[in-house]
């Protein structure tokens, strides 16, 4: 059984920082791609930043510039720095990960999800 497991999340001011953690753990063969997506109050799921096995990037336009995922294939972390935050980034973010069992196929994963607010 995969699990993701989130930390790092918490209460921050505005123009703060927070750094999100997730960690892929169980029977697998390797981590596709991983990545972020947050919801918050009364609004959809929606893409933070994802990465690919290969390095590949892809982050919402709400948050270029200012977050930056990275990953870890050896250990099958995913870390996401997040810099000059705002009140809009309050949500629960949720670690997603594509992870290639030793079945061959590929199947996806979510965290229980962090909680991150910021303060204005």
């Amino acid at each position: 059984q995969v699990q993701l497991v989130e930390s790092g999340g918490g209460l921050v001011q505005a123009g703060g920082s927070l750094r999100l953690s997730c960690a892929a753990s169980g029977s697998m063969f390797s981590t596709v791609t991983m990545g972020w997506y947050r919801q918050a109050p009364g609004s959809q799921r929606e893409l933070v930043a994802r990465i690919t096995s290969g390095g590949v990037t892809n982050y919402g336009d709400t948050v270029k510039g200012r977050f930056t995922i990275s990953k870890d294939n050896a250990k099958n972390t995913v870390t996401m720095q997040m810099n000059s935050l705002k009140p809009e980034d309050t949500g629960v973010y949720y670690c997603n990960g594509d992870i290639r069992l030793p079945d061959n196929l590929t199947y996806q994963y979510w965290g229980r999800g962090t909680q991150v607010t910021v303060s204005s």
